[in-house]
């Protein structure tokens, strides 16, 4: 018979990753937009990792929020160079990105948070030191 206990850790888990989840969807959004096809596939081709329960998944999701963050401030850094050579506002325009970026970044460290640390079984293996 199944652990009755085992069921609402799952949703919680569900719930911890879905920041990560629509992190990674936005992303691929944009890559869509931009007709960065291979951008877009790897994006999409991240998610299934969320439901593999091995350490390097977590790094390669980690990683990919982290380069996710990096694409937001290129992206941002390119519109606004654009808006004020046409001498546009871009103020909003960095704000948005800028929140979007930080976001980005924020689901990176999420896997540092111990309950998805131990989905992950990130640090198993390890010893504290003398």
């Amino acid at each position: 018979m199944p652990d009755p206990r085992a069921r609402p850790e799952t949703a919680l888990n569900a719930l911890r990753l879905l920041p990560v989840v629509l992190m990674l969807a936005v992303l691929a959004a944009h890559f869509y937009r931009a007709a960065e096809w291979i951008g877009f596939g790897l994006t999409v081709a991240l998610l299934p990792l969320l439901f593999v329960r091995a350490p390097w998944a977590a790094r390669v999701l980690q990683a990919a929020l982290a380069l996710g963050a990096l694409e937001w401030l290129r992206t941002a850094a390119a519109l606004v160079a654009v808006r004020q050579s046409m001498g546009q506002p871009y103020t909003r325009l960095a704000l948005i990105l800028g929140a979007v970026a930080v976001a980005t970044a924020l689901c990176a460290l999420l896997f540092q948070w111990r309950p998805v640390r131990e989905r992950f079984r990130l640090g198993e293996g390890r010893h504290p030191g003398p």
